[in-house]
């Protein structure tokens, strides 16, 4: 089985997970036998400064994927990929590797439309850069408070408790 994950760059595993698979500058390619990784690899995406609709689902074709994992993806990029019998998985966060195991443990759901998506749905319109930016940024400030409720408590660990 061969999994694409979007990434914030090319580290492979160690790459952090791209909150939206059309504007990662980089694809994490991991070939997996059976539940091992037996190989890695890190793809530029030609399409990272701009792309048209299908240009990118078309190149993750071309790179023989049956699974495309990513933070966030748009809703005609997951019908394009439905189509071309991709499976796609969005919600992967953290690192490629991490994305990998929790999606080859069923932990990832299936795909569904980012924010940006359904607002493009609703009023029709492309978001500007900055906009893009801040929802990014966001998303990101979401995660890591997430993350930070999940850190030990600085106070517990003096006191013993």
């Amino acid at each position: 089985m061969k999994i694409v994950v979007s990434s914030d760059n090319s580290r492979k595993l160690d790459s952090s997970v791209s909150h939206h698979f059309g504007r990662c500058p980089y694809f994490t390619v991991v070939d997996i036998e059976g539940n091992e990784i037996i190989n890695v690899e890190s793809v530029e995406n030609p399409f990272f400064s701009s792309h048209s609709p299908g240009q990118v689902p078309s190149f993750i074709k071309e790179l023989n994927a049956d699974v495309m994992l990513a933070g966030g993806m748009g809703r005609r990029a997951v019908s394009i990929f439905e189509d071309y019998g991709i499976r796609c998985s969005t919600g992967a966060t953290g690192t490629v590797k991490s994305s990998v195991d929790s999606y080859m443990a069923g932990e990832l759901p299936g795909a569904s439309p980012c924010r940006e998506s359904i607002e493009h749905a609703r009023d029709g319109s492309e978001h500007e850069p900055a906009e893009r930016l801040r929802e990014e940024a966001t998303a990101l400030l979401e995660k890591l408070d997430d993350i930070i409720v999940r850190l030990p408590d600085k106070t517990d660990e003096k006191s013993g408790g």
